[in-house]
């Protein structure tokens, strides 16, 4: 099912060459290409990646869109949207065991599930300013309580706005994703500390695939960061 409203992506700056004239970017649209023969659209493609990942985002829009989310809010009931996002998460593979638990650890008092259900919804629905949304959830994050395990990773910072919002978020692995983004020539400036600047970098990659994939239809960032895993995952070694 595509998504009507136009992405941000195509409104992030790009600065890696055209597929047209970058060898690494054919070298992995033939990669993926070879796994998923009719591309986005492929039954084993959506089997594989998409199919799990849009469940994640259906399930969001049920019970944590703007509507329901703010009532939430306004009711108090911090636990609840903690709760409910934890679930949804939970369901896919997207985070490591590891760091599933130390979500879950953060969000168990009602402190941290206050500082977590705030802090997202400014994220996701505040008020227009990319850069200072994504920093403000980042502190928010960095303050939750932590047992052993840090809770601010990209992985942890990312999944979230890539559930709620894959016309506008993305999700970043890091390892996966440099080997991607090194594959496909694009100059991706990562810093393991979760930051504005990467993240900015990070949705410039997405925005660069998504206009040289654009004749085989990418729909959101699900079949943008699926098409990087695949470059860049032990999964789709050959």
């Amino acid at each position: 099912m595509a998504l009507e409203r136009t992405s941000a992506l195509e409104r992030v700056p790009q600065s890696a060459p055209s597929a047209l004239t970058s060898s690494g970017a054919r070298r992995c649209r033939r990669k993926f290409l070879r796994f998923f023969k009719n591309g986005f659209r492929d039954e084993k493609y959506f089997d594989w990646e998409r199919g799990y990942k849009w469940r994640a985002h259906q399930q969001w829009n049920e019970v944590l869109d703007r509507k329901a989310y703010a009532a939430l809010l306004r009711q108090g009931r911090f636990s609840e949207i903690a709760a409910h996002a934890v679930r949804i998460e939970s369901r896919t593979n997207l985070l490591f065991s590891f760091e599933k638990m130390a979500l879950r650890d953060a969000v168990k008092s009602a402190a941290g599930a206050k500082l977590f259900a705030e802090g997202l919804y400014e994220f996701l629905y505040g008020r227009p300013n990319a850069q200072r949304k994504f920093e403000g959830w980042c502190r928010s994050v960095e303050a939750l309580p932590r047992r052993q395990t840090r809770v601010l990773t990209w992985p942890l910072v990312t999944v979230f706005g890539f559930i709620a919002q894959p016309e506008t978020h993305i999700f970043l692995k890091p390892n996966v994703t440099r080997i991607a983004a090194r594959e496909y020539g694009y100059d991706f400036r990562y810093v393991p500390r979760p930051s504005w600047d990467t993240y900015a970098s990070l949705l410039g990659f997405a925005a660069t695939v998504r206009r040289d994939l654009q004749d085989i239809r990418p729909q959101d960032t699900i079949d943008i960061q699926s098409f990087i895993w695949v470059q860049g995952s032990d999964e789709y070694a050959e």
